[in-house]
Parts: C-alpha cells; structure tokens; sequence
C-alpha cells in the first residue's frame, strides 16, 4: 500500500562531484521489494513543484532507515544535494513494481552510471535467499565509482570503465565475466547499455528484466507521460513498471 511519509533526513554523504547517498529516517516504513522507488517532493522550490522519482538503493527495515543514491542532475536533485541532518522530506512509497527472483540459478546484476542504485536492494535480497550474484557495473573512469564496498558485502564484483582507469577497459557487454553461464539478468542503467544488454541476453537465450528510467512525473500511472510501447500496447513505466521483461518491449526485430 502507497504511503505519504515524513522522513528526516539522518546523512547526506557527498560520494564525488556527481552522486550523493541521502539516508532518511522514518517512525514507520512500508516494505519495499528491489526495483521499486519513492516520489520525493522539492520543498519551498516553485521551479520543482513535481516530485522526483528516486529508485531505492537500499533498506534497513529494524532501523527503519530508507537508502537515496541519487545524481545530481538538475535542480530538484542539487537542492536535495544541499540537505541538511534534520531536514525533512515528504515521500511517496513504495511505488512501481518488482524484480523477479528465482528459487535458483546464476544472477548477473548489470548497473551503469546512476542505475545501479537499485542493484544494491536487488543484490542483498539475492544474497538473504541464498543466491551467488554476480555485480557488473560500467562507469567512465575510477572516479564515478562509488558504494564499491557495499556492493562487495552482497555479491562477486566487477567493473568495466570506459578510459581503463580500472577494471576491465570498454563497456559491461564487453567484460570477460560475460563469458561466464548466466540464467538471470537484471540490468538498469542508460537505455543503450539496457538494449546491448537486452541484446546479449536474447543472443543467448538468457531470461532478463530491466529497470527503465522514463521521466515520470505523477508516479501513479495519472499523466501517461513516462508510457513506452511493448507487445501489449503503451504502458505506464511509473505503474506498469518500471520493471520489465525485455520480452515484453520492442527492442528487438
């Protein structure tokens, strides 16, 4: 069930001069399955009277502390770059729907740039049920590498970065990992990383879900202007996804 909460925000942690991680604090919080994300709203900023759709990083559900990686990308993002401990925030949550997790088999979790926020939720669940994932995140160069030993508590990780500068050289579809057997792809990140990946993932006959990052603006399904087109007609990424089977969406002839 949809929530609007009060949180108060318990750090703002400055990761590089892109990303920050917002932990947030709440008297209660909802459940919240991998994949799905919250609709924050920018307070006292008439330029961002919309709220921003964030994805979940992470949950500590004892603590009731809910877990922001978030890109400075415009200025409903850089002012909540300025938050201060004590500051609060409105947030609708949980929205969207889930990743899908199997009973069994080899995962490979791929994020790039901001997407692989939601990798983190993903990747401890998997862990929790007593799957092995495998994490590929691809990034420009060392520097945009962030949350790395977070990510090293719940799987086996690697990187690719696009200069060399660590890791493997070149994009995740070009990582050796990939010559590895896979069941499961999950995959979030810029929308021509997903289709190379979505395209490996039907060479290969590999079952793969990803996260699409529409513009949504309600979060709710009400204004249609987050819709992609799949094999059953227009969908709403905000309440149809923002989780799909690449089966289900036109990307391949």
């Amino acid at each position: 069930m949809k929530k609007i909460l009060d949180f108060a925000v318990v750090r703002n942690e400055i990761l590089n001069s892109n990303m920050f991680l917002l932990t947030l604090h709440s008297d209660e919080l909802p459940p919240i399955s991998p994949g799905q994300f919250v609709n924050v709203k920018i307070e006292n900023s008439p330029a961002t009277f919309l709220r921003r759709p964030i994805s979940v990083h992470d949950v500590d559900p004892v603590k009731n502390l809910l877990y922001l990686l978030v890109k400075k990308a415009g200025t409903g993002t850089r002012i909540l770059a300025g938050l201060k401990e004590g500051e609060r925030l409105s947030v609708i949550l949980p929205l969207g729907n889930t990743f899908s997790i199997p009973e069994y088999g080899r995962c490979l979790l791929i994020g790039g740039g901001v997407g692989i926020a939601p990798m983190l939720h993903l990747s401890k669940e998997m862990k929790s049920r007593g799957l092995s994932p495998v994490i590929l995140i691809g990034v420009r160069s060392k520097e945009d590498i962030v949350r790395k030993e977070a990510f090293e508590q719940h799987g086996e990780l690697y990187y690719t970065t696009e200069d060399g500068s660590f890791g493997e050289k070149g994009y995740p579809t070009q990582h050796s990992v990939l010559s590895q057997h896979f069941d499961h792809i999950y995959c979030c990140g810029p929308e021509v990383m997903m289709k190379a990946v979505a395209g490996y993932a039907y060479k290969n006959n590999i079952a793969c879900e990803v996260s699409l990052e529409n513009m949504m603006a309600c979060g709710i399904g009400a204004c249609l202007c987050c819709v992609t087109d799949t094999h059953e007609g227009h969908k709403c990424v905000c309440s149809e996804g923002p989780i799909f089977n690449i089966k289900d969406l036109k990307w391949q002839s």
